[in-house]
């Protein structure tokens, strides 16, 4: 083809898409270009004492070179909430700065965006001293005690269904136990042949969402010399299904499963979730192998809340993992602040919180969990930009807890557990184990 004919059918075909040819060669190069921005604070660890000034530094790249010339908008806020006015600055080779600073514990998050682009970064003042936002019910004690003892009449009976884990030298159940309401979930997990009284249990909490329980945890059964390890689903529903039979729960009967009786303490959808964790408890602690001393209640997101119950209301529960924790400081809005999933508490346009979900709501937080857990410890992990479970509500929960403890924060990560988080947790768990045997 001659270059005279391939330079007329271009054009040509330019023309019939009525767009010139210039033009299509710019929107082109534009959709090959990658604008990236990224944001963070002048510490490394982003810990602020309350008052003092954290400089915040964005830097916008396209194409891994510096942004000559433009603009972003910044926007600070309370961790989500009562967000400031927002700024334009100037970028100077790609980079710009502002400071700001908070005169209260707890997080003052960033929003940049520069076009389409978004950044978050977060600086925390004094997160040791955020409280609760509201204090522990009087009768918090007497409803939990109620919930127990109506479970207590209710007999501990199992099924047990062996399932292939695929892995050797350990055996494993779908296991079904009788509760209030829906029954307990979940796959079981021990080594063959093991000793009576030998083995400590570990139970695994799921996070948000409608899904099976997993087998995945059964390596677990054979960790430290062999343990007991049960996973179970949040729902109390059957295991091992098609995955379209999960959609159908979480589009219809599951559906907003996380508000659902919020105004009434005896119909919150969680009351039943965290009186499984118990049947879950009694189960395992009637195993014949389990060593009678070791309880770790393990679990991310809502499974962290799952966690911090659990070590509330359960004595047997010797150690808890929780990363990212839902469920922490519902009733922030009482005093201005954050709360976290699954945002128990709705507010009206002026931002006043919903009574009845409020009252409900004190109940079924992990802020008044942690003050009645008497584990051995606990290992909490957070994300600086966290929006699902803001570090603000994390921190009045951790810091409620009056057991050994220890938190891993990643600086610049929002609502996942990160390898470093994970190697925590898990590290943790182990750790505990030893220090049992």
């Amino acid at each position: 083809m001659s270059t005279r004919f391939s330079q007329t059918l271009v054009i040509a075909v330019a023309l019939w898409m009525n767009s010139p040819w210039p033009m299509t060669v710019a929107r082109a190069q534009e959709a090959k270009s990658t604008i990236a921005i990224k944001a963070t604070t002048d510490r490394a660890d982003a810990i602020y004492k309350v008052g003092e000034t954290a400089t915040f530094s964005i830097v916008v790249s396209l194409n891994n070179r510096p942004v000559e010339e433009g603009s972003v908008e910044c926007v600070f806020s309370k961790d989500g909430v009562q967000p400031k006015a927002a700024q334009s600055l100037k970028l100077i080779n790609g980079t710009a700065t502002v400071q700001g600073k908070l005169s209260e514990p707890g997080f003052l998050l960033l929003r940049a965006t520069f076009g389409k682009s978004t950044a978050l970064v977060s600086a925390g003042f004094d997160p040791l001293q955020l409280k609760p936002s509201l204090p522990v019910p009087d009768d918090f004690d007497q409803f939990w005690s109620a919930q127990k003892s109506a479970l207590a009449a209710i007999a501990v009976r199992a099924t047990l269904t062996p399932v292939d884990s695929a892995m050797d030298n350990i055996e494993s159940f779908d296991v079904q136990v009788d509760c209030l309401g829906a029954p307990v979930s979940g796959y079981f997990s021990r080594p063959r042949n093991a000793k009576p009284k030998s083995l400590p249990a570990i139970l695994f909490v799921h996070g948000a969402g409608v899904r099976s329980a997993s087998l995945g945890n059964a390596s677990w059964a054979l960790e430290e010399g062999g343990m007991l390890a049960l996973d179970i689903n949040a729902h109390g529903i059957p295991n091992g299904k098609p995955a379209e039979y999960y959609t159908q729960l979480s589009t219809g009967e599951l559906k907003d499963y996380r508000s659902s009786g919020r105004e009434d303490r005896e119909k919150c959808y969680f009351k039943g979730m965290f009186s499984r964790l118990i049947r879950a408890i009694d189960f395992l602690a009637q195993q014949a192998e389990w060593d009678g001393k070791t309880m770790i209640v393990y679990g991310s997101s809502q499974g962290g809340f799952q966690a911090f119950a659990a070590g509330g209301l359960d004595l047997r529960v010797t150690f808890l993992c929780a990363g990212v924790p839902a469920g922490c400081d519902h009733t922030g809005a009482s005093v201005g602040r954050v709360n976290g999933w699954p945002k128990l508490v709705p507010t009206d346009a002026s931002g006043k919180p919903n009574t009845e979900s409020e009252r409900t709501a004190r109940y079924f937080d992990c802020v008044n969990f942690a003050t009645r857990a008497k584990c051995k410890g606990a290992a909490v992990t957070v994300g600086f930009i966290d929006t699902t479970c803001p570090p603000t509500s994390v921190y009045a929960a951790y810091n409620a807890l009056g057991i050994p403890k220890s938190i891993h924060t990643d600086v610049l990560a929002g609502h996942t557990s990160t390898p470093a988080a994970s190697r925590f947790m898990r590290q943790a768990a182990i750790e505990h184990i030893r220090d049992m045997k």
